[in-house]
């Protein structure tokens, strides 16, 4: 049996990688600190997907350390 309707799950996936990286991208331009991290907080879940491929696709597993990296440098620097 075959069930063909909306994928929910789907959804949810690309909704949460657009919004990381448009929070990426915001939190980038106003060197906010609180939205680079909510924005690796919402690349976490989709990245761990990828983190249990066998090739070189585990490397997208580290995509959501760069948002927190950047948090990390943007508030020592405004401290």
């Amino acid at each position: 049996m075959e069930y063909a309707g909306f994928y929910w799950v789907g959804l949810i996936f690309w909704l949460l990688i657009s919004s990381g990286f448009i929070l990426l991208i915001w939190g980038l331009r106003k060197k906010s600190w609180k939205t680079l991290i909510v924005s690796g907080a919402a690349l976490i879940l989709p990245t761990l997907y990828f983190g249990g491929a066998e090739s070189w696709f585990k490397l997208v597993a580290f995509l959501p350390m760069i948002p927190f990296i950047l948090a990390y440098i943007i508030k020592k620097t405004n401290v």
